[in-house]
């Protein structure tokens, strides 16, 4: 039987990162693995910034959104079925971060799924500085993703006070009760170590730690809820443009949406900068591999204003006409 581990977290929480990290272990632990990028939107940047690990023998699938859920469930299994010959030990599946964890428990025992595959570990990534002020919805994505999170796994740490860190499991826990969850998070049930110091025992803890039993009240979670994406292609954009345009969107949830994440690149003699925001923080770094686009991600986006903003004022008619910004 092939293992199969779900990584859930909310949008920006850095589940890519944690990835990376969790793939490279298990590589060098002699595992033959696949990574399966289940994403909401049309255009997966994720998956561009782990293919460095296809170097290593790991093999990268992705299903691609920008379709119904019926449609998306259709393809989903479609892929688990392809893959399920290919020798793999263990496949980690990456979701949206506005994923309900269901369609995963739903999938792994349907027929034929339940011949190849059994539940390995659901590893829920939550961000250290969650933000305070989440909508009923965003609270009831992340106790979807945590509530059967065999290992809850903190990430940025080492930014971040002791304080802070127990403010966010208390937000999860009042989350949790909020959507009739009997869970309670305690600080011992959280990985809190800075991910650059994991050593093999707490990746053995993360791959043995299996689901948690735990029910909690289902929302029904359609589109017209207001999770949209944005992607703005083929704009160059310098650093301090990308953390500029960071800033003001963010900074503005009236004029241009509640956003929740935000992702960037820029290309320069074949170096890549990554720029990657969330409520929390803007983070810059450089990466492996990139592309010129520009994602903003939230609930009850003002396109209009987003692309007024983005858009430089001598591409808007060429951007517009030739349907180089999508709608997630």
């Amino acid at each position: 039987m092939i293992k199969i581990d779900l990584i859930t977290g909310f949008l920006g929480s850095g589940k890519t990162t944690f990835i990376k990290k969790y793939a490279s272990h298990l590589i060098d632990e002699g595992h033959h693995i696949a990574i399966l990028e289940n994403d909401y939107g049309a255009v997966n940047i994720d998956m561009m910034l782990l293919h460095d690990l296809e170097e290593r023998g790991c093999e990268l699938e992705m299903i691609a959104g920008g379709c119904d859920y019926d449609c998306h469930v259709r393809r989903f299994r479609t892929k688990l079925i392809s893959m399920a010959m290919r020798g793999f030990d263990r496949v980690i599946v990456e979701p949206s971060g506005i994923f309900d964890a269901d369609e995963f428990f739903d999938l792994l025992h349907d027929e034929p799924i339940d011949r190849w595959y059994e539940a390995g570990s659901v590893i829920g990534i939550v961000d250290a500085a969650l933000p305070s002020d989440l909508s009923r919805e965003s609270d009831y994505f992340l106790v979807s993703q945590l509530a059967n999170a065999g290992a809850v796994v903190m990430s940025k740490t080492q930014e971040h006070e002791e304080k802070e860190m127990a403010e966010t499991i208390d937000h999860i826990n009042r989350a949790m009760k909020a959507f009739g969850c009997s869970r309670v998070i305690s600080k011992e049930d959280v990985l809190l170590k800075p991910w650059d110091s994991y050593d093999r025992g707490d990746y053995e803890r993360i791959m043995n730690a299996g689901i948690y039993p735990a029910d909690h009240i289902k929302l029904q979670v359609q589109d017209k809820n207001g999770f949209k994406s944005l992607y703005f292609l083929n704009i160059p954009m310098p650093v301090e443009r990308l953390r500029g345009l960071a800033e003001q969107l963010l900074g503005d949830e009236e004029r241009y949406g509640r956003i929740i994440r935000i992702k960037g690149f820029h290309g320069e003699d074949g170096r890549w900068t990554e720029l990657n925001a969330a409520r929390s923080g803007i983070s810059v770094q450089e990466c492996d591999a990139g592309q010129e686009v520009f994602l903003v991600i939230g609930e009850n986006l003002r396109q209009e204003e987003i692309a007024e903003l983005v858009i430089p004022d001598e591409m808007k008619p060429e951007v517009w006409h030739n349907g180089q910004v999508y709608k997630g």
